[in-house]
């Protein structure tokens, strides 16, 4: 943590205006005398985020500057006239155009850069291998002739271009946004790590376009060097791309709609390694998005490795990004929909001009992490803790065989990035903002389904943030609460019905229950439920072996059956013993089903299912079951023998007292934390979203006709998974398309697809051991055991 100030340069402490001059209304009153502000810091200390993770990179923790004060935020958006050096009311007028002109940029040559590709050994052998290809002509002109590649390879950075379009992003960003916090304590170090040459490689996690533009125009504003950034965005106009070309904008070629198709290519993968070698020894940065869902963006980091890992690059320092939006843009609101848009200059000036008839909406907060040593991660190997099993190996002796305890391991994803680009990405993500908007959205879905009142929303919105600081979580927003509440509905306004009875004041916020609504509210919510996950694990884990006593018949009085479980009584009453031992296995087990991107690849997965049952210690939901005995354990002196000395032939006999007695295993009771009762209940709901889809997906296999090809198979899954929902007209947040496409690939890891190679791709059909309709519903019944309504 470190030391809030209040020396006026933290402008998030303060929300945006909204409605000026208005009587307050009377749920606000109640706020008023209860709880009157929200801050973002317990006591004068805010979190400290964005530092190296002390086991994957030491090293380089140890090079963070001294301790210093914290810088604080600043707007990205208010630029004045003391940021330029000129004073008048003139310069008042014309501040952004100076400020801009008297940003710093440094060189990027691109002579001879193409002569340099294709001098490149693997981009010999890839041209060798054409079957169009020339013998006797040079390998440039063979790559122009054969490949639209020279174009992106000639991709640069011209100084005009660059501040003309620094200018106009600050102009549409600021009709976009209210504000644009940007995080000044990692500055320091990032200037230090660009002047000491090692070219430095920006790593965030993919939610919008906006992020493409977003990161370039922080850098450029605070004097650090413009990186190259890749951009996913099928743009077919010439204009358009000869523009962002010279701003450093890497695009995918013209004929190739998604990254996915761009791979297929067998010129792509040579020639953009190549280019990323000679981007890496010119100096220039990079800046690049990844999903960890997808595992889009990893090819670029790959690529990144490889050369390490050859040695054509001596080292790289990576920099995570956190970009939290309180609403994303509506350009693209996520990334799975923008790969398909296809951009011209038509769509273009329509976007452009919606945006000067449209008021700025909500707050970007930008986070710049401490870059790391990427040598020293793939070398020292700590990221990688667990041997990397299939999930098969893991999970198929629990579900068919009935066995107690699974194998220890981590399961293996060869469809997503490796580890050190996964601990990357996570890196970004556990810098990133909790926005308001997300802390209502997770409220909403998890908590109040059915609604609630504002009033009611507002304590938990205060009991909420207060939790996410004590995880060390960084929070954006400030002030007083009715504010902050009233400030997050008027964005998620589309997305809920408000309603208020004449004879009461006090509103009723309901989710919309549309498909549109609540992934939306879906999306904003991820961040709150990679924030809990531990506590979730662990809450899944007590769900399942309260399903284990129902099934037994030992407990009446809790009920789970079925996909969606029943609703729970809130004057329920637990009075069961769970053993410490079956909760972590339980919590094993549900590790390997994560989806990607929850789980730290530095710690082992019998250590965070450790973890998981102790948080729940921590939050009140388990106290520990004292058994009454004659003599107490720490009673050393009256245990007979204790303190005996023993002789043995032994070299590794150890006299502990932890050798010479079993350990009694530990029990836990289940308790209802007072100021949150149905805490056990909110934390299962977060996890239910993906086990929901993996039940369906499970189910709809026997209404689909197999083998077909892998794209026309997920396409069918996420129509069952969405007709699914719309029969139940309910949890529309388990029928995504990133949903579907997740749930067909734990499928595939766990053996219930087998992948067949044909000419025409990878074709999915169900796999022999689940040909038997027995198996598939041990396996629904294995999932389900998680889901606790």
């Amino acid at each position: 943590m470190v030391q809030e100030k209040t020396d006026g340069k933290d402008e998030d402490m303060m929300l945006p205006p909204i409605q000026q001059n208005r009587p307050a209304l009377s749920w606000e009153s109640k706020i008023r005398k209860k709880l009157k502000t929200v801050t973002p810091c317990l006591g004068k200390f805010r979190p400290a985020v964005g530092q190296c993770c002390h086991q994957c990179t030491p090293d380089s923790l140890r090079k963070k500057p001294g301790p210093t004060s914290p810088l604080g935020f600043k707007n990205l958006l208010s630029i004045k006239e003391t940021q330029t050096r000129y004073r008048g009311w003139l310069v008042r007028r014309v501040c952004s155009v100076l400020f801009v002109g008297g940003c710093k940029i440094y060189a990027s040559p691109v002579s001879n850069r193409l002569d340099r590709v294709c001098q490149d050994k693997r981009v010999k052998e890839a041209l060798t291998a054409e079957p169009t290809a020339q013998e006797g002509r040079d390998g440039q002109w063979q790559l122009s002739h054969l490949s639209p590649l020279p174009p992106i390879v000639n991709t640069c950075i011209s100084p005009g271009f660059l501040r003309f379009l620094s200018w106009v992003m600050l102009k549409i960003f600021t009709s976009m946004f209210g504000s644009v916090q940007v995080n000044l304590d990692h500055l320091p170090a990032l200037h230090k790590a660009s002047h000491e040459g090692c070219p430095l490689v920006y790593v965030y996690a993919r939610q919008s376009v906006a992020d493409c533009a977003l990161l370039p125009l922080v850098l450029f504003c605070h004097n650090l060097r413009v990186p190259y950034t890749v951009c996913p965005l099928h743009i077919k106009s010439s204009f358009i791309r000869s523009i962002l070309q010279k701003v450093g904008v890497v695009l995918l070629p013209s004929s190739a709609p998604t990254e996915q198709e761009a791979e297929t290519d067998r010129l792509y993968s040579p020639v953009m390694t190549s280019l990323v070698r000679e981007l890496l020894d010119e100096s220039q940065a990079i800046s690049v998005g990844v999903s960890a869902e997808s595992g889009r963006g990893g090819r670029w980091l790959a690529h990144v490795t490889q050369l390490i890992k050859e040695g054509s690059v001596p080292d790289v320092s990576l920099v995570p990004v956190g970009i939290s939006y309180d609403c994303v843009p509506e350009t693209n609101t996520q990334v799975t929909t923008c790969e398909h848009t296809l951009v011209d200059l038509g769509s273009l000036f329509r976007w452009l001009w919606s945006l000067l008839w449209r008021r700025p909406e909500g707050s970007v907060r930008v986070h710049l992490a401490q870059p790391f040593s990427l040598k020293e991660m793939c070398d020292s190997g700590r990221c990688r803790v667990d041997e990397w099993l299939p999930l098969q190996d893991l999970l198929l002796p629990v579900i068919l065989n009935n066995r107690a305890t699974c194998v220890f391991g981590r399961r293996r994803m060869s469809w997503l990035l490796p580890p050190s680009h996964y601990a990357t990405e996570r890196a970004a993500a556990s810098c990133t903002a909790v926005m308001s908007t997300s802390l209502v959205s997770s409220l909403l879905l998890f908590r109040h389904r059915k609604g609630v009142s504002a009033s009611a929303l507002s304590r938990d919105v205060a009991w909420l943030t207060e939790e996410l600081l004590f995880r060390n979580k960084d929070v954006g927003f400030g002030g007083s609460l009715e504010e902050v509440v009233r400030y997050s509905l008027s964005l998620l306004a589309p997305d809920l019905v408000i309603a208020a009875a004449p004879s009461r004041g006090d509103p009723v916020i309901v989710p919309r229950p549309t498909l549109a609504a609540t992934l939306h509210l879906s999306l904003h919510a991820q961040i709150v439920t990679h924030t809990f996950i531990p506590e979730a694990v662990g809450a899944c884990a007590v769900s399942a072996m309260l399903c284990e006593l129902v099934d037994s018949g030992v407990s009446s009085r809790v009920r789970s059956g079925g996909v969606d479980g029943e609703q729970v009584n809130d004057d329920m009453d637990f009075d069961v013993v769970l053993c410490q031992s079956q909760l972590t296995e339980r919590a094993l087990q549900l590790c390997h089903l994560l989806p990607p991107g929850f789980m730290p690849p530095c710690q082992s997965s019998h250590s965070f299912a450790l973890d998981a049952v102790d948080s729940l210690v921590r939050c009140g939901i388990l106290i520990m079951e004292e058994i009454p005995r004659d003599v107490p354990i720490c009673d050393f002196w009256r245990k007979e023998g204790a303190l005996t000395w023993t002789t043995s032939d032994d070299p590794y006999r150890s006299d502990s007292d932890c050798e010479t007695e079993e350990q009694d295993s530990r029990c836990y009771k289940i308790s209802r934390p007072s100021q949150f009762p149905e805490l056990l209940f909110f934390l299962c709901s977060m996890l239910a979203g993906h086990l929901r889809t993996l039940c369906w997906a499970t189910s709809g296999l026997d209404l689909m006709h197999t083998p077909l090809p892998e794209a026309e198979f997920v396409a069918v899954m996420h129509s069952h998974l969405c007709d699914t929902a719309s029969r139940t007209k309910q949890h529309y947040e388990s029928c995504s398309e990133e949903a579907a496409h997740i749930a067909v690939r734990s499928l595939i890891d766990l053996g219930v697809l087998s992948e067949e190679r044909q000419r025409g791709g990878v074709s999915l059909g169900v796999g022999p051991l689940f040909q038997s309709s027995e198996n598939r519903k041990k396996l629904q019944r294995f999932i389900s055991q998680y889901l606790f309504n």
